[in-house]
């Protein structure tokens, strides 16, 4: 089976989990260009990251969060999903709550966190989920981007039988050009599979648990029971 990664992961990783009996391909489909963005005081504010890039960003333009509790200038931080709070953690800082993504979190803040004040540190084509329903259940929520994603639209001439998503953006950027049908698609959760959703019909194999992990496992599991069951390769 040759697959295709819409990013660039470790190959090491991908030996690791899924061995030698297949090809890939990566190509670049987005590019991220982090922002000059003039550090402020964050008293008092809840922290919002959705992703690696922004907690990158976050700390590159000399942000600084408080996680002391008893502190006046004490900041909770929220993510959306393991890798970025696997990301916080190179920096020294926890989170106070993880989900798999940002309705679950826009959720569990209107649940729990209604009366805090909020700051999304994220992309300029970050999703509007947390954007269209915080601020409607009169919470305050404020968006700042760190960082520019460009689509960059690759053309892909060869043949390969599963291509792997890892953010909307990626899944716009290689739709453009490219075909989603009689291919296998594996997408790195559910906000990007209703992405994918918009340009094909075909079945989407979606991780559960929104990390690179979790998919790399979804793969070898769906190429093992393709072997299995004697498929033939889809050209």
């Amino acid at each position: 089976m040759k697959i295709i990664f819409t990013k660039k992961i470790s190959k090491i990783m991908i030996s690791k989990k899924l061995g030698s009996h297949f090809s890939y391909d990566f190509v670049d489909v987005i590019k991220i260009n982090p922002m000059t963005v003039e550090s402020f005081d964050l008293k008092n504010k809840s922290l919002i990251f959705t992703s690696v890039n922004a907690v990158q960003s976050f700390f590159q333009n000399g942000f600084k969060a408080d996680e002391d509790f008893t502190s006046k200038k004490y900041n909770k931080i929220y993510t959306v999903g393991i890798t970025t709070k696997r990301e916080l953690r190179k920096y020294g800082y926890g989170t106070f709550k993880v989900t798999k993504h940002a309705k679950e979190l826009s959720e569990f803040i209107i649940e729990n966190s209604s009366k805090e004040k909020f700051l999304h540190f994220c992309g300029n084509l970050a999703l509007d989920v947390l954007n269209k329903t915080l601020p409607l259940q009169n919470i305050s929520y404020k968006k700042i981007p760190v960082y520019e994603t460009q689509l960059l639209y690759p053309k892909f001439s060869g043949a390969y039988d599963a291509v792997c998503f890892f953010s909307p953006s990626g899944v716009r950027s290689f739709a453009k050009f490219n075909s989603l049908e009689n291919v296998k698609i594996f997408s790195i959760g559910e906000t990007t599979e209703k992405e994918i959703r918009k340009f094909t019909k075909s079945p989407i194999i979606t991780s559960k648990e929104s990390n690179l992990d979790d998919l790399l496992n979804l793969i070898a599991e769906h190429s093992s029971e393709a072997e299995a069951s004697g498929s033939k390769k889809i050209l």
